[in-house]
């Protein structure tokens, strides 16, 4: 098996058997698109479903939010061999986890479910919503979803660095 783990404003697809696309969820939403005819399959994590009007938002900002990522998921899907005509989804997320938030999970979802509708997507299954954090993994050759909730809040996604070369020696001494 193959793991890929995808965070918020990524996505990625794949047409191969053994891949395993997986991410972390609380009030983000996952959809998990897949063309069973080609099978192949992926998965994005967006952060919210649309800027709101006044807030200008840069272009690498635009994958944190629905209406961008899932068109970014389709086109990909699109370019290894799927039929929009044929693609299935599962949706997941969608959580009210911290309260006074305004209900920011359940917005997510209502864009999601709308967003389908309006292309014309069937909603295979819909785990949304709810006061748990959940994790996602995506079997998309398969077209398979697991799907479990996180009884702990998630710790923080850890950055680690990336390692510096060190500087070439040339047998001269520079002084600052």
């Amino acid at each position: 098996m193959r793991r890929v783990a995808i965070v918020q404003g990524e996505y990625h697809v794949a047409n191969q058997q053994g891949v395993v696309i997986s991410t972390l969820l609380g009030s983000c939403v996952a959809a998990c698109l897949q063309d069973p005819v080609a099978r192949v399959g992926g998965m994005n994590h967006f952060l919210l479903g649309e800027p709101g009007a006044d807030s200008p938002v840069s272009p690498t900002e635009m994958q944190r939010y629905g209406i961008h990522a899932m068109e970014l998921l389709i086109n990909a899907l699109m370019q290894r061999g799927a039929q929009r005509s044929r693609l299935r989804c599962h949706l997941y997320g969608g959580a009210n986890i911290v309260a006074g938030l305004g209900g920011i999970g359940t917005k997510n979802g209502e864009f999601a479910r709308n967003f389908l509708r309006t292309e014309s997507i069937p909603l295979d299954h819909c785990d949304l919503g709810g006061t748990q954090a959940r994790k996602v993994e995506f079997m998309p050759f398969e077209g398979r979803v697991r799907a479990t909730m996180v009884k702990d809040q998630p710790l923080p996604v850890v950055v680690r660095p990336v390692p510096v070369a060190a500087p070439q020696r040339t047998g001269e001494l520079e002084l600052f």
